[in-house]
């Protein structure tokens, strides 16, 4: 539920202190080779990941993957049955919830709906044992930092979802946690609302960019656009984790490619590396020429990753990296056009701007690509 993970029974005597000064090594966490699991049923393995202070990092990936899990134990609702997590330079592996100075929120708010606003915000500072002055000045701080200030005497009820959200965040940073946690926190709403929340938790952490966010979403869109380095789980393990554009471009495996964007990968043979950066590679009878990021060697299958927005359209099948295809369908989606092709054998789509016209269903066409803005993938990495 989205709340302070902090929630003591019995208020303490301190006020609320800067994060900086109660734990050292930052606001870091350290996941140093997690499991969980729930009896013979393991549903996190091994997980090895470092979120660096002040950076957000996203976990996606399918239903069952583990990401909601990870981020559960370091909120202290699940405990590891190996490893170890650290916050800062400490390990908080067994400490309760409340002793982890955090701020969880979640998709379903669950604001306290007998309470106003501002009643709603004060409640994990009361949990903290802040006292009353602190609470004076603090809750009309956090509702200006997520522009809910005239909004401090209504009821959750009074509020749309997007406005909901925003009152369980400030509650979340009330007590000044070393860390933020979000599971999938925009997906109870509507497209346009969640537009705008992606602004503003952007805005949001332009304005306290100590804070370390951990981001759990489904939504591949939501984890480009606010997260530093991306992390994708399958099976109970990190699949992959880089820098959201590096690994957006050259994903490491097939899983990744298929996961992160939509990918065309079409299979390729012949891989003839050229020593640096590039490579060329032979789909169907045509050479064509890509990046080898990840240096494949010649002797190892892979496959040609080239996302929709890559293709472009040729003059003549003879362009470089030229190859031709027969269109099956043609999707006009207000400001793109959405084509699907069959190439060699293999679907593959492509995006464009709105054309007066279009080509028709069954027509041959050439597309080609930029060499260096496609990269080729191992086709046996990533499974499983």
């Amino acid at each position: 539920m989205a709340q302070t993970a902090v929630v003591e029974r019995t208020p303490r005597t301190e006020s609320v202190v800067s994060p900086a000064a109660t734990i050292s090594g930052g606001s870091r966490i350290t996941f140093d080779n997690v499991s969980v699991a729930y009896g013979a049923l393991t549903v996190l393995e091994s997980l090895n990941l470092t979120v660096n202070p002040g950076e957000i990092v996203a976990l996606i990936g399918p239903s069952g993957s583990g990401k909601t899990t990870a981020l559960r134990a370091v909120a202290g609702f699940v405990r590891p049955s190996a490893g170890r997590i650290l916050i800062g330079d400490r390990d908080v592996t067994y400490l309760a919830p409340y002793d982890r100075q955090i701020g969880m929120v979640v998709q379903n708010y669950a604001l306290f709906p007998h309470m106003r606003v501002e009643e709603n915000v004060a409640f994990g500072l009361r949990a903290h044992g802040a006292g009353e002055e602190v609470i004076r000045n603090r809750v009309p701080e956090c509702l200006a930092i997520v522009g809910m200030s005239a909004y401090a005497k209504r009821y959750p009820r009074e509020l749309s979802g997007g406005q909901q959200q925003r009152v369980a965040i400030a509650r979340a940073l009330a007590p000044k946690p070393q860390v933020l946690l979000l599971d999938e926190p925009l997906s109870a709403l509507d497209a346009q609302i969640r537009r705008s929340m992606l602004d503003e938790l952007a805005k949001l952490h332009r304005d306290l960019p100590n804070l370390t966010v951990l981001y759990v979403t489904h939504d591949q869109s939501e984890a480009l656009t606010l997260a530093n380095h991306i992390g994708i789980m399958r099976d109970g393990r990190l699949k992959a984790f880089g820098e959201s554009q590096s690994l957006f471009r050259h994903p490491p495996n097939r899983f990744a490619a298929e996961f992160l964007g939509r990918a065309n990968l079409l299979p390729v043979t012949d891989l003839r590396p050229d020593g640096g950066q590039m490579a060329r590679v032979r789909f169907g009878q045509a050479m064509l020429s890509a990046r080898n990021h990840h240096g494949i060697p010649a002797d190892k299958e892979c496959l040609l990753c080239i996302r929709p927005h890559d293709f472009r359209f040729s003059r003549a099948a003879e362009e470089p990296n030229s190859i031709s295809g027969t269109v099956l369908s043609v999707q006009w989606q207000g400001d793109v056009q959405n084509i699907t092709l069959n190439i060699g054998g293999e679907e593959a789509r492509m995006t464009s701007a709105p054309m007066a016209n279009p080509p028709r269903i069954g027509e041959t066409i050439a597309v080609h690509f930029n060499p260096a803005e496609v990269t080729l993938v191992p086709e046996d990495a990533g499974r499983g």
